[in-house]
């Protein structure tokens, strides 16, 4: 094992670094800790206001400035791309471009995880929950590509540009509480409205998200950074990151949504286990 504290985030697209994993990346980072980011794509299939593009030809290269703009101010060391293309959301025709990163045989992208593992050495490797979520095609894909490239990267028998077998001593799946969101669902039928439409284009089903239950083994308490997050969300603009950062709502995540939670895949968490630290446990 490396002896130097390092982090290697596995994710899909431009902001999910901010959005669901950015307290944590930024206290670790704070602390001295080496944080890495392999992004999957540049997230090409998102929604951009025309007048967001100013200065930039394609969305994906929109989302990729954005990207560097929150990875600098949350610290992140590196941020390296698959180069894979965003598979938008389930059904839609994006799905089946022979780019998109869910149209890839997962050997193939894990591989490529592997590498970055061995070349990176990271004690800590984390990626989304094993429905990515809120089952989008490119988290589940980049999900089970870093389970597998986990194991490759220890596996003796994978040969990979003369990089040494090396195995992380922990993987982490970033997830949601299920209590917060069953609260949620119930809160939003009581407004009178359908939480399996839930976001902007009513693609997100909520109640079905609540019904799929992950332990919870580690609780990543960021107050001491909650700004740090705040600010690395406002650099994607494009993806409603502003409104995250500022008046009311800004305020609200800082004083009150200042916790990450993870399932600890590997090793598996004894019953009752706790940690609040993702270091725990490694020398």
């Amino acid at each position: 094992m490396s002896t130097k504290r390092t982090i290697l985030a596995v994710l899909a697209h431009p902001d999910d670094e901010s959005f669901g994993t950015g307290g944590t990346l930024a206290l670790y980072a704070s602390r001295g800790v080496d944080v890495y980011l392999v992004c999957a794509t540049r997230g090409e299939v998102g929604e951009m206001p025309p007048d967001m593009m100013a200065g930039f030809n394609t969305v994906g290269e929109k989302r990729e400035s954005e990207l560097r703009c929150a990875g600098n101010i949350l610290g992140l060391k590196s941020i390296f791309f698959l180069g894979y293309r965003d598979s938008g959301m389930p059904g839609t025709p994006d799905n089946n471009h022979p780019q998109a990163l869910a149209a890839q045989p997962v050997e193939t992208v894990a591989e490529e995880v592997a590498r970055y593992i061995r070349k990176l050495k990271p004690a800590v490797v984390i990626t989304f929950d094993p429905i990515g979520g809120y089952f989008h095609p490119d988290h589940i894909a980049i999900h089970k590509a870093t389970v597998r490239g986990f194991e490759l990267a220890g596996d003796e028998s994978f040969v990979c540009d003369g990089l040494e077998p090396f195995r992380p001593a922990k993987l982490y799946y970033q997830t949601i509480s299920r209590g917060f969101l069953r609260f949620a669902v119930m809160m939003w039928r009581l407004l009178g409205r359908d939480p399996r439409k839930f976001g902007a284009n009513r693609d997100i089903d909520m109640a079905a998200i609540a019904e799929v239950d992950f332990p919870i083994t580690t609780r990543i308490h960021f107050r001491e950074v909650a700004k740090i997050r705040e600010a690395a969300s406002a650099c994607h603009a494009s993806q409603g990151g502003t409104s995250l950062a500022s008046g009311v709502v800004g305020w609200f995540r800082r004083m009150f949504d200042s916790t990450e939670v993870y399932m600890r895949a590997i090793p598996p968490a004894e019953p009752g286990e706790k940690e609040t630290d993702l270091f725990a446990g490694i020398d």
